[in-house]
């Protein structure tokens, strides 16, 4: 490929003879000027280092090397975008590409990104001072993340729910009609970790809206296997909270943490602030400040449930069980609000932090002590 500056034109400065007999054009000058052109070679293709790509934070670390080394590289352009399909990029329902331009280095973080899709194609192509080459060959990342929204319909009357947000309601529920029965907002396909939607459905109609003093609601996607991570922030003037999961079997009158089958982290400002764990009805007070976010982490494979103080990755308490049947993610609360961050990677601190409680024995954090 040869590009021609738009400026350059050769001069022709003929030498005339007297008698005008014969025309010489000397192209000494040119010449000399274009023996001392160098082309740069159009760059080849990187390639995608795929052991070296890391998903975790939310994050996602690309990592990439020339075929051969190739000292008159200038820069990367990364590009990237969601896609629900393995392997190469399909035509049909394909989204746009997002670029990042002038990467010096043959690494980039993509951070800040949410993963309401399973997978996230990447290529990457090499620029010199001349000309770009051409892309990578396109990888695909997986990007597993639980998504979920709050079911409105299996929440108390006294509670508010829109999507991932509840608040509590002392009106009684008035207005929550508006709302009731609402499905997910998101649009497009939907997460491959969501439960059939006849799994759904069958679960909100044998279940029906906790009352008494249960102000409760549950999750709409149910959690089967794998590792799960997602937050909840409350607001200051909440008087108390419970976050936690249970089986679908938990009754209308139940409050999380007072059954065999639920387990929590309970914060109560009323009158004083107490962080305490909740299972089958059993309390066990913890002695450490209550976060202004807080973690959940589910490892339903291994029987762990994990909490966390979302800011510092300090680790709250760990319930250690075998889980039997498919679990929800529940909320309670009374006088306040709770916003629920879903889609989100399981952080790399918390993972280490798990590895280094499995392994050890009889940790002051288990279900052991309260069970």
């Amino acid at each position: 490929r040869v590009t021609m500056a738009s400026a350059f034109r050769i001069s022709l400065k003929p030498k005339v003879s007297d008698s005008m007999t014969h025309l010489m054009v000397d192209f000494a000058l040119e010449r000399h000027v274009l023996q001392a052109l160098k082309f740069l070679p159009v760059p080849k293709p990187p390639e995608i280092d795929l052991a070296a790509c890391l998903v975790a934070d939310n994050c996602i670390t690309v990592s990439w090397k020339m075929p051969e080394e190739d000292s008159r590289i200038d820069h990367f352009v990364l590009e990237y975008r969601k896609t629900n399909f393995d392997g190469l990029p399909r035509v049909k329902d394909e989204q746009r590409w997002e670029l990042i331009d002038y990467i010096k280095a043959t690494e980039y973080t993509l951070s800040g990104l949410k993963f309401d899709t399973k997978y996230i194609n990447i290529r990457v192509q090499a620029c010199n001072k001349a000309v770009a080459g051409e892309y990578s060959d396109p990888v695909t990342l997986e990007t597993k993340a639980f998504v979920f929204s709050l079911d409105s319909t299996s929440s108390h009357l006294n509670l508010k729910v829109e999507d991932t947000y509840v608040e509590w309601d002392p009106t009684g529920g008035k207005g929550q009609e508006k709302i009731k029965g609402k499905e997910n907002k998101r649009s497009g396909v939907p997460s491959p970790k969501r439960t059939s939607i006849s799994t759904r459905s069958s679960a909100r109609g044998s279940r029906d809206h906790f009352t008494g003093e249960s102000y409760t609601v549950l999750g709409d996607t149910a959690i089967e296997s794998g590792q799960h991570y997602w937050e909840v922030r409350a607001q200051k003037d909440c008087k108390f909270y419970s976050v936690g999961v249970t089986y679908r079997n938990i009754g209308k009158f139940d409050q999380l943490g007072k059954t065999n089958s639920s387990w929590c982290i309970h914060i109560n400002n009323w009158l004083q602030t107490t962080l305490s764990a909740k299972h089958n009805n059993k309390t066990k007070t913890l002695d450490i400040p209550v976060p202004d976010r807080m973690g959940v982490y589910c490892d339903f494979d291994g029987g762990q449930l994990a909490f966390y103080n979302a800011n510092s990755r300090e680790l709250l308490y760990t319930f250690r069980t075998k889980f039997t049947q498919p679990l929800l993610p529940g909320f309670m609360i009374w006088c306040g609000g709770l916003t629920v961050g879903t889609g989100l990677q399981v952080p790399s601190a918390v993972r280490m932090l798990q590895r280094s409680e499995n392994g050890l024995s009889g940790s002051t954090r288990s279900l052991n002590n309260i069970a």
